[in-house]
């Protein structure tokens, strides 16, 4: 089987399974709910206020729910005998893990686009005229950033999926690591923590910054790790059994 089929049946499996559509729902509705009740709660007038995290702030729990995207939909295949099936169809492994892992970023980047815009519009409201001073570049920035950031999420959790074999296990260390070892491990260790993969890739959702990374460069750090992962998780998947 040619690519373009094994991805059109990935992409059924992702839009008909009701656990994918409703993690994929939750990105949006997380982020945006988040976001309007920091606006609400944040204080506007502090020296360090920085109204475009402000509107983003929702994406440090909508990014949860990328990550749950990307581990099911691995997850899924090692559930039942369903790698078995999908191996038999595309019996290059490695064809197949593109076709999979593309399935999983394209319908990411689509919501990551649309949670950004409708996050925008509404944290900048919540803000009022707090956010008044964002540039267009700014808020585009935002946009763009907040998409491709919460894709390579998802896609770092499904190498990680895919290399550990257990939704379960990569859900137990990436949750807390992004809701609170990376805080932690932050205040400790100064400017090492700016490498680590939330950190790095929520740059691009300030106006400003302090650390070594910028908005653009913080990405490519955060693609590092997800390449890094998908890269580990392609290694597992052609050397163990379905």
């Amino acid at each position: 089987m040619g690519f373009a089929p094994a991805l059109h049946s990935e992409w059924i499996k992702i839009r008909t399974l009701r656990s994918l559509v409703g993690g994929l729902c939750a990105v949006l509705l997380a982020t945006v709910a988040f976001s309007a009740l920091a606006g609400v709660a944040t204080a506007t007038d502090a020296d360090d206020f920085d109204p475009l995290f402000a509107a983003f702030f929702g994406v440090n729990f909508g990014q949860i729910a990328a990550v749950a995207f990307g581990t099911t939909a691995i997850s899924a295949e090692f559930r039942d005998g369903a790698l078995r099936v999908s191996l038999a169809a595309v019996p290059q492994r490695g064809r197949w893990f593109a076709a999979k892992l593309t399935a999983i970023a394209l319908p990411a980047l689509a919501v990551g686009l649309t949670t950004g815009l409708v996050t925008l519009v509404v944290g900048s409201a919540v803000l009022g005229e707090k956010a008044a001073g964002l540039s267009t570049s700014e808020s585009l920035r935002g946009v763009a950033g907040c998409a491709v950031y919460l894709t390579l999420m998802a896609l770092l959790a499904a190498g990680l999926t895919a290399l550990l074999r257990s939704g379960a296990a990569v859900l137990s260390i990436l949750v807390p690591f992004l809701l609170i070892v990376s805080f932690v491990v932050g205040d400790l260790s100064g400017d090492l923590a700016d490498f680590l993969p939330d950190r790095a890739g929520q740059v691009a959702l300030r106006t400003r910054w302090d650390g070594v990374l910028g908005p653009w460069t913080g990405l490519a750090v955060t693609a590092m790790w997800a390449l890094a992962a998908v890269v580990a998780g392609a290694w597992r998947v052609r050397r163990r059994d379905a």
